[in-house]
């Protein structure tokens, strides 16, 4: 027996260690009954920014990678893979834990398959879904579609750079993250093609980088430099002013004294726009990365977020699973 709050409570603590058992038991029926394949497909989007067939697909191939157990509290491929894609959504975990009806996962196994996803979908994922080498019909195709929408030849894809906002690194560390705008960032590099399809994602450096300067160390560049050397002389990505003119990167004039120069501007603009609307399917899809308050994690594991994001992407483009706001 003893006093809580000026009572008294006769609870023993095998009482206690029998209601804790009955919560955890409750918890995992009430997650492991629920069917969230059930919920109606406009809830279903709202929630996970997939359809339920490639949330499908992704559940399949995903299930082969996670890790197994036997403990009577392991959490279902299922449920850990919409407690990510409900991270990768809103940008907050806790909220994906308050919805029962979701997960009813606490917040350790929320953060647990979060980190056990993003491992999977790295390793797994990103290389087959992220690819800079273009087959002679792809680059066919976007040349001819770039020609059509700006009338430049040879564009094979369009590059520029945007800031995700990240929590303040280390003391050590955190002046390299501090960008222009005033926040601390990691400056992600993004190539994308015509049908807004990511080919290349570099977010490995700090947002007080140029995007100048991510290009330079980028292995895109090396890549698009050995395909020019090796006699590629008709291929070229669209970039801003940020990018220094290269003969396989076309950039506008900074002072167009001419309407021939001023013309052209206007061309490379409209070609651009691509990577434009790009960024805005992206990080409207995936809002974890557009979030004010940022990613309340460290560099590297924004990283990791970044990629897996537009892997993401990429499925959803090749299975035509459009992205309008519900």
């Amino acid at each position: 027996m003893f006093s809580i709050g000026g009572y008294l409570s006769d609870t023993s603590d095998s009482d206690e260690e029998g209601n804790a058992s009955f919560m955890r038991a409750s918890k995992r029926m009430l997650r492991d009954n629920s069917n969230l394949l059930e919920i109606p497909d406009r809830e279903f989007v709202k929630n996970f920014r997939v359809s339920k067939r490639v949330f499908k697909l992704i559940l399949d191939e995903m299930s082969q990678h996670m890790a197994s157990g036997c403990r009577s509290s392991k959490v279902a491929p299922i449920h850990k893979l919409s407690a990510f894609l409900r991270f990768l959504a809103t940008g907050s975990y806790q909220k994906g834990v308050e919805n029962e009806f979701l997960s009813s996962m606490s917040q350790p196994m929320v953060s647990n398959a979060i980190t056990e996803c993003l491992e999977i979908f790295e390793t797994n994922f990103c290389p087959n879904w992220i690819k800079l080498r273009m087959t002679e019909e792809e680059e066919s195709a976007a040349k001819e579609t770039f020609y059509v929408k700006c009338g430049i030849p040879g564009i094979v894809g369009c590059v520029d750079g945007t800031h995700v906002k990240i929590k303040c690194p280390s003391e050590d560390t955190k002046h390299l993250y501090y960008n222009r705008k005033g926040y601390y960032s990691i400056n992600a590099m993004i190539i994308c093609d015509h049908v807004l399809c990511i080919r290349y994602v570099d977010a490995r450096y700090p947002g007080s980088n140029h995007d100048a300067f991510v290009w330079s160390a980028s292995r895109a560049g090396v890549f698009f430099k050995s395909q020019f050397d090796s006699g590629n002389r008709n291929t070229w990505l669209l970039g801003d002013s940020g990018y220094q003119l290269m003969p396989y990167l076309m950039r506008p004039f900074r002072s167009p004294g001419n309407q021939t120069k001023t013309q052209f501007n206007m061309k490379l603009c409209k070609g651009r726009n691509v990577v434009e609307r790009c960024f805005g399917i992206l990080k409207n899809r995936f809002r974890c990365i557009i979030g004010e308050r940022g990613l309340h994690y460290s560099p590297e594991k924004t990283t990791q977020i970044i990629n897996v994001c537009c892997a993401l992407h990429n499925i959803c483009i090749f299975y035509k699973d459009e992205w309008v706001q519900v």
